[in-house]
């Protein structure tokens, strides 16, 4: 499996990945499939400030992770929100260990000191994913999306790589 940066031509692929969370389940808040171009773009704006990575096997996008900026005011400057999004048949076989490893490891690069994960709740493997990799529970909103007919809490989770 390779780790590269993304690039425009995946953005069929990255999003044939999302769209599968967007239209299934309740873990991104987007309720509308997002279209190739759409995701070429996002891929070519994240790209050009943060990392924006995929993981390769065998010429298919199995996986991808991206940072972005947490918040826009100034003094968030430091402060990521991180991402990450698996092929639903490809769970559970330390891509997305690998791909967050190595968009820390860009991170660290920069002058990024905080990343923060949003999620939306229920969702235990991701709790697990995050917590295993050493983020803790920072913050906690009720019901402040609807989707697929019911409220949802968001839970964000932190990690300072530096402490």
């Amino acid at each position: 499996m390779d780790i590269r940066q993304a690039t425009r031509e995946d953005a069929g692929q990255v999003a044939e990945i999302y769209n599968y969370y967007v239209t299934q389940t309740h873990h991104t808040f987007e309720t509308e499939p997002v279209d190739e171009s759409e995701m070429g773009s996002r891929i070519e704006r994240s790209g050009s400030e943060y990392p924006f990575l995929v993981a390769e096997a065998d010429g298919v996008v199995v996986g991808y992770a991206f940072a972005a900026q947490f918040k826009l005011r100034q003094a968030y400057e430091h402060s990521a929100e991180v991402s990450i999004y698996v092929r639903n048949d490809a769970k559970q076989k330390g891509i997305g260990t690998r791909l967050y490893d190595r968009l820390f490891d860009e991170l660290a690069e920069t002058l990024t000191h905080a990343y923060i994960a949003g999620i939306a709740l229920p969702n235990d493997a991701s709790i697990r994913f995050h917590e295993k990799l050493g983020f803790k529970k920072v913050a906690h909103f009720e019901e402040v999306g609807y989707k697929l007919g019911r409220w949802i809490d968001v839970g964000y989770w932190e990690l300072l790589p530096d402490a």
